[in-house]
This record gives C-alpha cells, structure tokens and sequence, in this order.
C-alpha cells in the first residue's frame, strides 16, 4: 500500500470522516467544531458547514446524499442539505454529548446516541422525535441499523451490545461476549453478520440467526481501546484502526495483509469509498490520511 495523502484538516482532532454515497467528495467533522467537505482526487477544501457550538462527533450521510447528518458535544444533533450546507433541522432533546448519528436504509429515521445514556430515534423529514429508546446502563456510543431497516444495534460504556426492534422500540436480544467498552459495529450488506469491537482487544463476528459468534479476531490494542473498524463494499477486507497504526485483515481467512503505522496516538474513524478504492481515516493530530487502495 502507498503512503497516505495527508490533510491538515481542522485545528483540532478529527473525530470522524465519511464519503458521499457518489464517493466524489470527502466529509470530515472536527473537535474544532466545524465540518470539512474536501474533493476527490485532489482532496482540496470546497466547503466548510459551520453550526455546531462543540466538537462534532460523528457524520452520516443519507442512502441517496441529500441528507447530511452531524452529532456534536454541544448535545445537539443537525440535518443538513447536502451539498449546499443549509441546516434543516437541530435536533434537540440529549443532555449531554451526542456521540454517534446513523441513518437507516430508507433514510426516513436517524439514530443518534449520547453519553446521557439514551438512543433518540428522528423522523428526517420533519425533524420530530419519534422514539426514546433506553437499555444502556452507561454511555451509548456507535449504533447501526441492519440493511432491511428492522434492527438496531448499540453499544458502549457498557459490556452490553443491545438490539432494538426499530418498530417496537423493545430489545431483541443482549450480546455480552465483549469485556469492557463496545467502540464499533458493522451489519454486513446482506445482514447477516454483525461485527462488533471491542476493548477487551477483541473484533467478533456474530450471526444474525441466532446471535451466535462465528469469528473472533484478536487484536493487539491496548487495554481498554475499542478500536474503530470499516467494512471495504465488497465485504471482503476490514480495517481496524488502533494507537499508531492501522491495520487492514481478510474478513474470510482472518489474515493481517498489512499494518500502517501513522503518528498520531487517536485514530478515531475509517471509512472506504463506494468504489473500494480509497480508505480513509480520522485522527487525533488534526489530519485527514487517504489510501489509494487500488495499486495495494
């Protein structure tokens, strides 16, 4: 793999990056309280979304690439238009930090998670709360609906991975294998699989069937680091960002292909392009890294 290109992005951390659906444009949110759309290839500055009072902490982007939406410190959450960065709708009702924001498949509900320990669910087109959901004894960090929009998983602080009936707002099943905090969690396109990691240096791949576990990878993170992890379109590679490096595995054979190491200690998000050819990633030391992947 080639060395990254590098952005000095915002003046603080990075906290989280995502691609437009298109895959023409790169989105990065910062600790500086700003939003960053940077182009692709040439990965130049074309817009800066200002709305936010705190650091933003996550992103994402509706199915079709209308809807941007933002989760911040500041408790608040926001629906933007996409790309002319008008904000729609704030969305209001967290007490404290909201730390991760997902759309489901149709794109008519958002999820946003906070260390006020509940999960809000918003109707995007007007912006109005539709759900409450509380289950998490701790922080609740990233969440994820399943392709056919029927569940959600979340987890945390907590050891505890919960999945919710999105209709009903009740919870499906508990997966408690992880030992300490759950920092990320991926349905596969199919919906079969959910991969989840967590900071007992653990990545486990559970079967939707039955919620059994099907693989565990074991991760040399650190104690007590969740390392965050993307999912290639293929389904056939994942990356796992831990302190200092990134790592890209086989999901199929669980192999290592290659480990990167970058200076900055928090690497807090990767995402890959539609197409599978670029890689990116959100990190602590103010910076944007890019991978072309296609000569990898």
């Amino acid at each position: 793999m080639e060395s990254a290109t590098e952005i000095l992005a915002h003046e603080s951390h990075v906290a989280d990056v995502k691609f437009t659906p298109d895959g023409g444009e790169l989105v990065s949110a910062g600790m500086d309280n700003l939003i960053k759309v940077w182009s692709v290839p040439s990965w130049k500055l074309v817009n800066t979304l200002k709305g936010h009072e705190k650091s933003v902490n996550s992103l994402s982007f509706s199915a079709d690439g209308k809807w941007l939406a933002s989760g911040s410190s500041d408790t608040n959450a926001k629906l933007w238009s996409y790309p002319t960065g008008e904000v729609l709708h704030t969305l209001e009702g967290h007490k404290k930090t909201v730390a991760h924001v997902t759309f489901s498949p149709d794109s008519k509900t958002l999820a946003t998670t906070s260390y006020d320990g509940s999960i809000r669910l918003w109707y995007v087109g007007n912006g109005e709360e539709r759900a409450v959901l509380k289950g998490h004894m701790k922080n609740v960090g990233p969440a994820t609906f399943s392709p056919n929009g029927q569940w959600l998983a979340s987890g945390g602080l907590g050891k505890e991975i919960l999945i919710w009936s999105v209709e009903s707002g009740e919870i499906l099943e508990k997966l408690v294998e992880h030992e300490v905090a759950v920092g990320a969690l991926r349905f596969s396109p199919d919906g079969e699989i959910l991969v989840s990691s967590g900071g007992d240096q653990r990545i486990i791949l559970w079967s939707t069937a039955d919620w059994s576990m099907q693989k565990i990878f074991e991760l040399d993170t650190g104690p007590g680091y969740p390392g965050t992890i993307a999912l290639s379109p293929d389904w056939e590679t994942m990356a796992v960002g831990l302190p200092y490096k990134v790592q890209v595995w086989t999901l199929e054979s669980c192999q290592l292909k290659v480990e990167i190491n970058i200076k900055a200690k928090g690497v807090y998000s990767l995402t890959f392009s539609p197409d599978g050819r670029w890689l990116a990633n959100a990190a602590a030391d103010k910076r944007v890294r890019v991978w072309d992947l296609s000569n990898a």
